[in-house]
Parts: structure tokens; C-alpha cells; sequence
């Protein structure tokens, strides 16, 4: 599976490091998806799909308020990610 990110993923991932965030889970999460590990994700980490303005995107929480917003594109097995940070910082 490609991974790409977006530029806002790529921003918020240096401002959490900067922050001294475990950046490991984030790592931990992201082999998860791309092992597509769904009942893990699912149980361990509450994934699930996004509804509105972010309809089809998957959501899954690192930390209580830690998210990661990502899309897997079936066609091409690319896994998007798009944003990770808090729910102020992402809603």
C-alpha cells in the first residue's frame, strides 16, 4: 500500500513532534491501516467513518483526543492521510 500525505497532514505532524507527542503511536496506528488490522483499529483505537463535509473519511483516535483523519483509495491501495491533532485543532 502507497502512502501519501496531505500538506496539512505534513504540518500538523511536525507541530505535534514539536510538542513531544509519542510520534511511535502514530507510526503503530498507520501500520495497522496498512495491514488493514480493522477489528484492532476498530476496538482498540474506535475507527470509524465520518459523516458531512468529511463524508467517507476514516477517523481513529491515537490518544483520547489525538485523531488521525485518513482515506484508503480501493482502486490505486493508497492510504491518504490527511490530518492528525486534536479534535479543536482538526473541527
Amino acid at each position: 500500500m502507497i502512502i501519501e500525505t496531505t500538506a496539512k497532514f505534513r504540518r500538523d505532524y511536525k507541530r505535534l513532534y514539536r510538542k513531544h507527542y509519542d510520534m511511535d503511536k502514530l507510526d503503530t496506528v498507520i501500520e495497522l491501516i496498512q495491514q488493514q488490522e480493522m477489528e484492532i483499529l476498530a476496538k482498540k483505537y474506535q475507527t470509524h467513518t465520518l459523516k458531512g463535509e468529511f463524508q467517507g473519511i476514516q477517523e481513529c483516535h491515537i490518544e483520547k483526543d489525538w485523531l488521525l483523519m485518513y482515506e484508503i483509495i480501493q482502486n490505486e491501495l493508497v492510504l491518504l492521510l490527511m490530518r492528525t491533532g486534536s479534535h479543536d485543532d482538526l473541527f
